[in-house]
């Protein structure tokens, strides 16, 4: 009984993974898991104690389950343009997060200033998106606060928007209260599901970490492809 159980719940986990795609005229014959290349982890084990004032996840321990999306959807980001609401970074250039170097090194990373602020990539054509992927900065377990993944049809966010991740829970970036849960920071990045929408920009806030008030950003990836 205990084993049909089993079989049973890691059967409907698959199909609650790629319904999503099959929604979009995608069959689970289509799939093909996402060729994400990870960087170094920098540190080993997994945090023991949740810091307070947050909703962070408990960590899993285990390395992230493949994500299944169409065959031939790569990182449509990869070398697109990079704005932000911070004109000039404190530390490094806005195209390092679109440059492919997901280390968590120095020169690898964008240090953004305080308070809530923003990065948005220009996909160049309106695209139709499976994942974004994004990295802040993972040589130590933080957990960045406000995270929320948006798209739009305009560079200004006024046609169009969509949350796709929110975890801001007390409403401190003026977008809404999201129900999306905070979590640490790791060299696996933290994978959005975008459910196969279309769109030509991606933008993503944060709102300092638990270690400072900056905002630290690594590497956007935007997997997809252009839409029909």
């Amino acid at each position: 009984m205990k084993t049909r159980l089993v079989s049973i719940v890691t059967a409907l986990g698959i199909a609650l993974s790629v319904a999503p795609l099959q929604a979009a005229g995608k069959s689970d014959k289509d799939l093909t898991p996402l060729p994400i290349k990870l960087p170094r982890p920098v540190f080993v084990g997994t945090p023991k104690n949740i810091p307070p004032g947050t909703t962070v996840e408990k960590p899993s321990g285990k390395p992230r389950p493949p994500f299944p999306a169409p065959a031939g959807t790569t990182n449509l980001a990869l070398g697109k343009p990079v704005s932000s609401s911070d004109e000039e970074p404190i530390i490094g250039e806005l195209s390092l997060i679109t440059d492919g170097d997901k280390e968590a090194a120095d020169g690898s990373y964008v240090e953004l200033g305080p308070g809530v602020q923003w990065v948005q990539i220009d996909l160049q054509k309106k695209s139709r998106i499976y994942a974004v992927v994004v990295w802040h900065y993972h040589a130590d377990p933080r957990v960045y606060h406000d995270v929320i993944v948006q798209v739009a049809d305009d560079p200004d966010f006024i046609t169009n928007v969509r949350t796709l991740f929110n975890n801001d829970h007390d409403n401190s970036a003026g977008l809404g209260i999201g129900k999306d849960h905070e979590y640490f920071e790791t060299y696996e990045g933290r994978l959005v599901d975008a459910k196969g929408v279309v769109a030509r920009y991606v933008r993503l806030y944060s709102h300092g970490s638990i270690a400072d008030d900056a905002n630290h950003y690594i590497e956007v990836e935007v997997y997809g492809k252009p839409a029909e």
